[in-house]
C-alpha cells in the first residue's frame, strides 16, 4: 500500500520517478499548470495590490479531482515539479487548487536537477517548503504580461485590426527584427580594396606563399577606397624589394567552450542541427524526464534544461575526468578541473549546466532506444560536456612581417614603402577538438591562415604576382534563431524559460517570418512596432525590459517586493495607454484586390487575421463575406488541373496544394515550376527527340 503521494508535471517524468521510487509511492502527473488567470477577463484587481484571480484550467479539472481524492489517503505529499520559478508556481497552485493544505498531511517540496537514483534519493532526504519568493517572481511576470497583453491588445484592435496582440518581451524581439531590416535596407555599401602579394624566397623559388598588405612602412593603417588608389599602390609594389623584417612564433592554447546553458544549447542546436528553439526544448525535455532504455526502464539522460549556470556538480566533475583519462589518456586531461565564469550575471549557482546524467553513457549505447532527433541532441550535449573538461588545443602560429622597400614615391610626403603580413597556424595537439568544435555565426570572421615555407629574418623575397581585390562593406546579417537568442541574452532580455516562446510567438502572431533560417519582419510587425515605439517607448525599450527582468530576479531572491514592482510599472503604463488611445491614428492595413465579392460585387481586400491573410468584402460591416486568400504560383495541379497555391501547415511550414481542396487533396513540399517553365521544358524535350 503506497502512503506517499508524489506530484510531477508530466507522465514521462512520472514513469521515470515511479521506476526509481518503487513501492510505497504513488506518482501522479498534473500535466503542467492546473491554475491560471482567466482567459475571458483581465483577472487582476489593479486597485487591490494587483490581486490575481486564478481559475482551474478546464482541461485540468479531472486531474485536480484525482489529486484531491488521492491526497487524504497519503501520509505525506511530495511536490516534485521542475526546479525553477515555473515549477515552484505549479507546486503552489497544486496546493491551492486541490486544497492539499486543508488538513495536517505534511507537504514537502523536493528539488532535483537530474532524474537519477542518487539525485532523487538526496532530494527526498532533504525536502523543503514552498519558496514564496520564487512563486511571487513567477506571479509578477505572469501579471505583468497579462496587464500588457490585455490593455494593449484592444487598443491595437481599434487602431490597426482585430486579432492583434502585443507582448511585453516579444515586442522587444519584434523591434530587433524590424530595426535590423531597416539597417539592411538603409545600408549604403562602401567600396574598399585589399591587396595580396604572391612571394617566394630568392634562394628557393618552388614554394610560394601569400602575404597581405596591411600598412605603410611607418605603421599607419592603409584605407584603400577606390581602384585608382589601388592601381597606384600595385604599381609601387611591382617595383619594390621584399625583405622579411620579423618572424614571431608562439604557441596558442585554444580553450573549449563551457557546458551548455539554455541559451547556448538553443544557439548551437540551431547552428549544428538546424533545430528551432522550440523543438530543441521539446527534445531536451524528453531527455531530462526520461526515455525507456530497454531492460533499464525509463532513464533521465540529461540534467534540467532550463538553466543559466555553467556550474558542474563535484561528483559529475570527478566522473567526467575519470572518463577522459580512461578513454583518451592523461595528455587530454587538464591538471585541474576547469570551471567557467558565470555566463550571465544573474546566473543561479544552485542550478547546474546542461550535461548528461552519466558521462559513461555514450551516444552509441543509447542509439538503439532514441529517435534521430533525440540522439542528435543527446550527442551534442554529451560532446559539449566532455570537451569542456578536456585539455586545450595547441596551435603553433607564425606571424611574418615583410617590408616592401625602395618604393618610388609619387609625392614628397609619401611613406617610402609598405608592410605586409603572412600568418600560419599548425595544430600541434588536438586536445578537446577531437571531440567537439563550437560552430560560428555568419557575422563572426574566419581566421585567415596560409601555409608558409621556412623563412628567416632578412630573407630576400621575389614578387611573383599581385592580387588587388575590390570589395564592398556588407550590411549586418538578418537574425537567425541562434543570433536572435544571443542578442536577447546579451541585452538581458528574457530568461531560460522564455527564449523559445519568444521566437515562436513573434512568428505565430505574423509579426515576423523565417525564410531560409533568417527572420524578416512582416508588414504587420513593422506597423505594430512603430506604434509601440511612438506611443509606448518603454515597452519596447531594451534597457527598461532588461531592468524588469532584473527586478523579477530580485523578487526571486527575496530582495524586492512583487507588488511594488508591478505598481512602479503600471502607473506610467496606464498614463501611456490614455494618451495613446487619443493620439494613435487608425491604420488601414487592408489591401485592395481585383477580386469581386460573390454576394454584393464590391472589391475584395486582403486582411490579416489570427491565422494569416484572408480576403474580405470591402463593404464590411454591411457585407461580411470572407474567403481564403490563395497565393497562386502559376503552376497546375497534376491530378485535376486546378491552380496550385501556397499553403501553410500548423507548424508554419510552407507547402503547395491544389486550389480545389478539399475536392482535390494534392500537395507537395517542393515548389512546382510555373506553367511557362513547364511548357518550355516540354518543348525542349520534343526538340531533343527530333
Amino acid at each position: 500500500m503506497s502512503d506517499k503521494l508524489v506530484i510531477v508535471e508530466s507522465p514521462a517524468k512520472a514513469r521515470t520517478l515511479t521506476g526509481i521510487l518503487g513501492r510505497g509511492y504513488t506518482v501522479k502527473a498534473s500535466l503542467g499548470h492546473v491554475r491560471d488567470l482567466p482567459k475571458t477577463r483581465l483577472g487582476v484587481d489593479v486597485e487591490k495590490d494587483f490581486a490575481p484571480t486564478y481559475v482551474i484550467v478546464p482541461e485540468r479539472k479531472k486531474i485536480v479531482k484525482e489529486i484531491k481524492e488521492a491526497a487524504p489517503k497519503a501520509k505525506s505529499i511530495f511536490l516534485a515539479t521542475d526546479p525553477d520559478r515555473e515549477g515552484e508556481a505549479i507546486s503552489w497552485h497544486l496546493i491551492k487548487a486541490a486544497k492539499l493544505d486543508k488538513d495536517d498531511t505534511p507537504i514537502h517540496r523536493v528539488i532535483f536537477h537530474e532524474i537519477t537514483k542518487e539525485a532523487i534519493k538526496e532530494a527526498f532526504k532533504n525536502p523543503r517548503s514552498i519558496d514564496m519568493d520564487l512563486v511571487n517572481a513567477q506571479q509578477a511576470r505572469r501579471i505583468l504580461d497579462r496587464l500588457v497583453g490585455y490593455k494593449l491588445s484592444p487598443l491595437l484592435w481599434r487602431k490597426v485590426q482585430r486579432g492583434l496582440s502585443a507582448g511585453r518581451v516579444q515586442s522587444v524581439a519584434v523591434r530587433m527584427v524590424v530595426e535590423r531590416e531597416q539597417q539592411i535596407q538603409n545600408f549604403v555599401p562602401q567600396e574598399y580594396w585589399t591587396i595580396e602579394v604572391k612571394l617566394v624566397r630568392v634562394e628557393e623559388q618552388e614554394t610560394s606563399f601569400i602575404a597581405k598588405l596591411v600598412a605603410s612602412i611607418d605603421g599607419s593603417k592603409l584605407d584603400i577606397r577606390d581602384e585608382k588608389e589601388a592601381v597606384k599602390i600595385v604599381a609601387e609594389l611591382e617595383k619594390a624589394e621584399y625583405v622579411v623584417k620579423s618572424i614571431r612564433t608562439r604557441t596558442i592554447a585554444r580553450q573549449p567552450a563551457p557546458p551548455f546553458i539554455t541559451s547556448t544549447l538553443q544557439q548551437e542546436a540551431w547552428r549544428k542541427l538546424h533545430f528551432a528553439a522550440k523543438h530543441t526544448m521539446a527534445i531536451a525535455q524528453q531527455l531530462y524526464e526520461g526515455l525507456p532504455l530497454g531492460e533499464k526502464g525509463s532513464v533521465g539522460l540529461i540534467t534540467y534544461m532550463r538553466t543559466d549556470s555553467t556550474h558542474i556538480a563535484p561528483s559529475a566533475m570527478t566522473e567526467v575526468r575519470d572518463f577522459i583519462q580512461e578513454k583518451y589518456g592523461r595528455d587530454f586531461l587538464p591538471a585541474k578541473p576547469r570551471s567557467f565564469a558565470k555566463k550571465t550575471k544573474w546566473a543561479q549557482e544552485a542550478h547546474e549546466a546542461i550535461r548528461p546524467t552519466k558521462i559513461y553513457r555514450e551516444p552509441n549505447e543509447v542509439r538503439p532506444f532514441l529517435n534521430r532527433d533525440q540522439l542528435r541532441l543527446y550527442e551534442l550535449i554529451w560532446k559539449r560536456m566532455l570537451s569542456s573538461q578536456m585539455s586545450p588545443a595547441l596551435y603553433a602560429t607564425i606571424k611574418v612581417e615583410i617590408v616592401a622597400r625602395n618604393v618610388i614615391a609619387s609625392e614628397a610626403k609619401q611613406p617610402q614603402g609598405y608592410l605586409l603580413e603572412a600568418t600560419s597556424s599548425i595544430l600541434k595537439f588536438p586536445g578537446f577538438t577531437i571531440i567537439y568544435n563550437e560552430s560560428k555565426d555568419e557575422d563572426e570572421p574566419e581566421e585567415g591562415f596560409v601555409s608558409l615555407p621556412e623563412l628567416h629574418i632578412d630573407d630576400r623575397l621575389i614578387c611573383q604576382e599581385i592580387f588587388p581585390g575590390q570589395h564592398f562593406t556588407q550590411p549586418p546579417p538578418r537574425y537567425s534563431e541562434a543570433t536572435l537568442i544571443k542578442a536577447l541574452e546579451e541585452k538581458g532580455i528574457g530568461r531560460p524559460s522564455t527564449y523559445a516562446p519568444i521566437i515562436s510567438t513573434i512568428q505565430e502572431r505574423n509579426y515576423a517570418r523565417k525564410v531560409e533560417g533568417k527572420f524578416y519582419p512582416e508588414e504587420l510587425g513593422v506597423i505594430v512596432n512603430n506604434i509601440l515605439k511612438d506611443h509606448f517607448p518603454k515597452i519596447v525599450d531594451f534597457g527598461f525590459t532588461a531592468q524588469i527582468e532584473r527586478q523579477l530576479d530580485e523578487i526571486a531572491r527575496g530582495k524586492n517586493e512583487w507588488v511594488a514592482v508591478l505598481r512602479d510599472f503600471y502607473s506610467p503604463f496606464e498614463d501611456m495607454l490614455k494618451k495613446a488611445s487619443i493620439n494613435i491614428v487608425k491604420v488601414n492595413t487592408a489591401k485592395m484586390t481585383e477580386e469581386r465579392c460573390t454576394n454584393c460585387g464590391r472589391p475584395m481586400v486582403i486582411k490579416m487575421g489570427r491565422f494569416g491573410q484572408f480576403l474580405a468584402c470591402s463593404g464590411y460591416p454591411e457585407c461580411k463575406t470572407t474567403i481564403p486568400y490563395l497565393v497562386k504560383i502559376g503552376a497546375h495541379c497534376p491530378q485535376c488541373g486546378g491552380e496550385l497555391v501556397v499553403r501553410t501547415n500548423k507548424k508554419r511550414k510552407v507547402f503547395y496544394g491544389c486550389s480545389n481542396f478539399p475536392q482535390c487533396q494534392y500537395t507537395t513540399s517542393h515548389k512546382p515550376k510555373p506553367v511557362l517553365k513547364q511548357v518550355q521544358d516540354e518543348e525542349q524535350k520534343q526538340e531533343a527527340s527530333l
